[in-house]
């Protein structure tokens, strides 16, 4: 796992470059998201309020899977685009919470299929969670229903806002993700992992 800060971010471009990518594979050739898309690559508005990036990278260097997380001190996808999934809750805006979105995984054709159904998916979560463990007291994340239930299956199950909602062609749900030493452990367990997963530019939270 592979942790990009906005002050490293110019020491990587090629990993940007195989992010963006990735992310228009995913949202929109596979899914048919409704999304912003140039040259192959898939970026929108909340990308340029340099959001820390948080990456799957396999042995090879080749990127396979991406989260983007943003403080909710400032504009968030759940509050300024997709405030719908908030049922009649307010947006949080706290600098202990974070947003986490644009949750993609692309593994090449060659891998298992059993890595490819179940395990690669939860590869990152131990990763995720350890880090969001550091930066914040909570977690909210905006997703759609194929992740929320791996999230489940990997034992860090989400905590909806509110109902699931139709928005484009996908079902998306809005959920609360409790951080804490207890989940990072599970997370770890159901992944088999015994040592650290991240590898990150060290990021300091006041």
């Amino acid at each position: 796992m592979q942790l990009i800060t906005p002050d490293c971010y110019a020491e990587f471009p090629d990993e940007f470059n195989q992010m963006h990518r990735l992310r228009h594979r995913v949202f929109r050739d596979r899914l048919d998201w409704d999304v912003s898309v140039s040259g192959g690559y898939e970026i929108d508005p909340f990308d340029a309020l340099r959001p820390h990036y948080l990456l799957l990278r396999a042995p090879t260097g080749r990127i396979d899977g991406c989260v983007r997380l943003l403080p909710t001190t400032g504009p968030t996808m759940l509050r300024d685009s997709f405030s719908a999934l908030l049922g009649d809750r307010s947006a949080p805006e706290d600098p202990r919470v974070w947003e986490s979105s644009r949750f993609a995984l692309d593994l090449p054709a060659a891998a298992p299929k059993q890595a490819a159904s179940l395990l690669a998916p939860t590869s990152c979560l131990p990763g995720w969670s350890n880090l969001v463990c550091h930066a914040s007291a909570q977690h909210r994340h905006l997703t759609d229903l194929r992740v929320e239930r791996i999230l489940r299956r990997a034992g860090w199950p989400l905590e909806r806002l509110s109902d699931p909602q139709t928005i484009g062609n996908t079902r998306a749900v809005a959920g609360h993700l409790n951080v804490s030493t207890e989940s990072l452990q599970a997370l770890h367990r159901n992944g088999g992992f015994k040592g650290a997963v991240l590898w990150t530019p060290v990021m300091k939270i006041a």
